[in-house]
C-alpha cells in the first residue's frame, strides 16, 4: 500500500489486503476512521482496480470506498456513505450511493472544515 506517512488511520479501518493490496494509495493527512473500508479488487467481476484518496480528506465512520474510486484532496466522506464514482477535490460527499452535498471546502491538516 502507498499510505501517506502524515495519514491517520484507525486500527479498525478495513483496508483491503486480500488480492490486491498494493492497489490502495492515501494521501498526505488523511484520516481514515472506525469502521471505514477501502476497496481494491472486486471479486464478482475478477479485477484488481487501484483505489486512490487525496490530501486532506476525511473518510468518516462505516463509509465505503468501491474499489478503483479516486477521490480528489480536500474531500469529506460521511459516515456511511458508499462512494461508486469518482469524487473531485473540495466536496463533501453523502448517501448510498455517495452524492455531492457541498462544494468549495477545504480542509486542515487536522481534518476540520476550514472554509
Amino acid at each position: 500500500m502507498n499510505i501517506a506517512e502524515s495519514a491517520i488511520i484507525s486500527h479498525k479501518a478495513k483496508l483491503d489486503k486480500s488480492i490486491n493490496p498494493k492497489g490502495i494509495h492515501i494521501g498526505e493527512y488523511t484520516w481514515v476512521t472506525y469502521n471505514a473500508v477501502i476497496l481494491s479488487h472486486d471479486h464478482v467481476r475478477g479485477v484488481k482496480l487501484d483505489t486512490y484518496i487525496g490530501n486532506r480528506c476525511f473518510i468518516g465512520i462505516n463509509s465505503i470506498i468501491m474499489p478503483g474510486i479516486t477521490i480528489g484532496d480536500d474531500v469529506i466522506v460521511a459516515s456511511g456513505a458508499v462512494v461508486t464514482k469518482d469524487v473531485e477535490s473540495n466536496c463533501i460527499v453523502a448517501g448510498n450511493p455517495a452524492k455531492v452535498i457541498k462544494t468549495g471546502i477545504k480542509m486542515s491538516k487536522n481534518g476540520k472544515i476550514i472554509i
